[in-house]
């Protein structure tokens, strides 16, 4: 475990050396499509790499919740649209990697949520989601938001919401609802989307690997 703690402490530094890293999409049980988007975060590391100085290689892997495998991660990623299941093993395991340093973005693809919600009490069973205000660094990295999370698809009136789970004050989960903020990363094709809603999206994505990284709080 002190190993897997030393990885994480000196992945901020390393990230943005000469190294390269990867970060993972998060397989995960219960007939969700764990796989959704899948141009998304190849596309957002592309952005990353080339506008902030990240050198992280250019393809996600795939990581199963339940494996150790994950600890070579700092950075998860999680979407889909329906049922996430976590058995006891996957909970202590996702708990245990974000508690060591770890960091997982959840982003509801318009379907997930009631079951995220009810997952991630098994990972947290003591902990709430909490909203996270516009005026918290993950907004103000290198890139402005100053109205909080950018509501990118619009399938509702509710507004796009950033909430989080903490430790000690650090951010170990980032859940945004509402937005569907990795549908803008995806190539332009596949939703249609404007030149502005992609940027608008993908500066975000930037801002959410940055503050990761750089550990801005």
């Amino acid at each position: 475990m002190i190993f897997r703690i030393i990885l994480i402490v000196f992945f901020p530094f390393l990230v943005f050396s000469q190294n390269t890293f990867s970060i993972a999409v998060l397989k995960y049980n219960g007939g969700g499509d764990w796989y959704a988007n899948p141009t998304a975060l190849p596309n957002l590391i592309e952005f990353t790499n080339q506008n902030i100085g990240t050198n992280i290689k250019p393809v996600p892997e795939i990581v199963d919740v339940g494996s150790l495998e994950i600890y070579n991660y700092p950075f998860i990623h999680m979407t889909g649209h329906g049922n996430v299941i976590f058995d006891y093993n996957e909970a202590k395991n996702l708990r245990e990697y974000l508690l060591a340093g770890g960091f997982l973005h959840v982003d509801d693809n318009y379907g997930m949520d009631e079951f995220f919600r009810r997952e991630i009490k098994k990972v947290f069973p003591k902990k709430e989601l909490k909203v996270i205000s516009p005026n918290h660094k993950i907004f103000d990295q290198s890139y402005k938001f100053p109205n909080g999370l950018p509501k990118i698809h619009i399938h509702d009136s509710k507004p796009a919401l950033a909430l989080g789970i903490f430790e000690n004050g650090r951010l170990l989960c980032l859940y945004t609802y509402e937005s569907d903020l990795s549908d803008g990363w995806e190539d332009q094709e596949v939703h249609n989307d404007s030149f502005e809603t992609r940027m608008k999206a993908l500066k975000m994505g930037s801002n959410i690997i940055e503050y990761v990284f750089r550990g801005k709080d």
